[in-house]
């Protein structure tokens, strides 16, 4: 195994361009029994998105990839393609192992026939560009490509005969995306099928192929624990340093024919609000808060009230859009303040629903949204009941 550094690495004639197709295999195909909750932990919510979405759109980004293969897990195919929605993917259905994974998705993509072939843990979303183009670059040369990072740390056996000092000297910590010739690849992997390999490098080595290292990342972590998932939100936030605040303010007139709703939410008690689309004035407060964060105008420039398109639109999909031209951007929204102004109806008994409802939309922790209620004291024309406003305070990062 030869490593080659970073410097090296960007000195190899191959940097500027490897001919010929490059596939991405994203493996994504485990249950997550031991991460807990509902989802799998590569659907699992980083910022507002699934960590999947994160992996894929570092590849899905990049310049010099040019098919992306998804293997799921089949319980889990819908969530996964939600997840990639907008993005180009092929989605393959994973097996019983890993290993079987793999094995399924580059099968799937024989047709295809790439030259080099990146395989990726969906669950390592922090993946760099220049780590995606340097794995590439070098496994173009013929070789397979191992991102690793050296052994810093001194290391310990502890069993039952007690604590023991072990050497780390030429000891290395496997990373992903790995990279390798297609055909050589595929073929350790149907030759070697009964071998139990903990990564496809492992495989690499049993077919004879060569391995060199390229410098890994620390920020490529891999998810595996709760706390990995707090430490990828952590890393994340301190590329988005640009912070910005927006303000938005709404009003509503009340309309007796009409549902009232509120932050995503039907009310049972009325009257409802007049407008041209559901007239959820909360939602329109925050729309235009994010949009101020933007600098992008406010939401009648996006959807005219004129336009018969949203004539009784929910209101959550002028949300949803503001928060996608967040992303777009490569930022995130990191707080909402919502107060809602009026006699009427009371809001306590609704507060927390309003406040999931806009989490779920936004992509938030609930944590993240402030659901606020007050009146006028009869003054003006909410005193009178003829109405209802919003106001709203949105946080967004951005990438400075």
């Amino acid at each position: 195994m030869h490593e080659h550094d970073q410097q090296q690495t960007s000195a190899h004639p191959e940097v500027s361009g490897t001919r010929g197709l490059v596939a991405a295999l994203v493996v994504a195909a485990g249950s997550g029994q031991r991460f807990g909750g509902a989802l799998p932990k590569q659907f699992q919510p980083l910022l507002g998105r699934p960590v999947l979405r994160h992996t894929l759109a570092a590849f899905a980004d990049h310049p010099g990839v040019s098919r992306i293969f998804t293997v799921v897990h089949p319980d889990f195919e819908t969530v996964a393609r939600q997840a990639a929605q907008g993005l180009e993917a092929t989605f393959v259905r994973g097996g019983d192992s890993r290993q079987e994974s793999v094995r399924l998705g580059l099968e799937a993509m024989s047709e295809e026939n790439p030259d080099i072939v990146l395989i990726h843990d969906g669950v390592r979303p922090l993946v760099s560009g220049r780590l995606i183009a340097a794995v590439r670059t070098l496994s173009g040369t013929g070789v397979a490509a191992l991102p690793a990072l050296r052994v810093v740390d001194t290391l310990k056996r502890i069993d039952r005969l007690g604590c023991r000092t072990e050497n780390r000297e030429d000891l290395y910590r496997a990373q992903t995306p790995q990279g390798f010739p297609y055909a050589a690849i595929l073929a350790a992997h149907r030759r070697f099928a009964d071998r139990e390999v903990t990564d496809d490098i492992a495989l690499a080595e049993l077919a004879g192929l060569p391995v060199e290292v390229v410098d890994g990342d620390e920020d490529n972590l891999k998810i595996t624990e709760p706390e990995d998932l707090r430490r990828a939100e952590r890393i994340l936030l301190s590329r988005l340093a640009d912070i910005r605040t927006g303000t938005g303010f709404d009003v509503h007139r009340f309309d007796t024919t009409r549902d009232l709703w509120l932050g995503g939410v039907k009310l049972p008690e009325g009257p409802g609000l007049a407008g041209h689309s559901d007239a959820d004035v909360a939602l329109h407060a925050i729309t235009d808060a994010v949009l101020g964060c933007l600098a992008d105008g406010d939401i009648g420039m996006h959807f005219s009230p004129r336009d018969p398109r949203w004539r009784g639109a929910a209101s959550s999909l002028f949300l949803q859009d503001a928060r996608d031209r967040v992303h777009a951007r490569g930022g995130v929204v990191a707080h909402v303040d919502l107060t809602l102004i009026g006699e009427r109806p009371r809001i306590g008994p609704y507060r927390q629903a309003i406040r999931d409802s806009i989490a779920n939309i936004m992509g938030l922790p609930v944590d993240r949204v402030s659901v606020k209620a007050t009146t006028t004291e009869r003054l003006g024309f909410i005193g009178r009941e003829e109405g209802m406003a919003a106001q709203a305070v949105v946080t967004v990062r951005l990438p400075a």
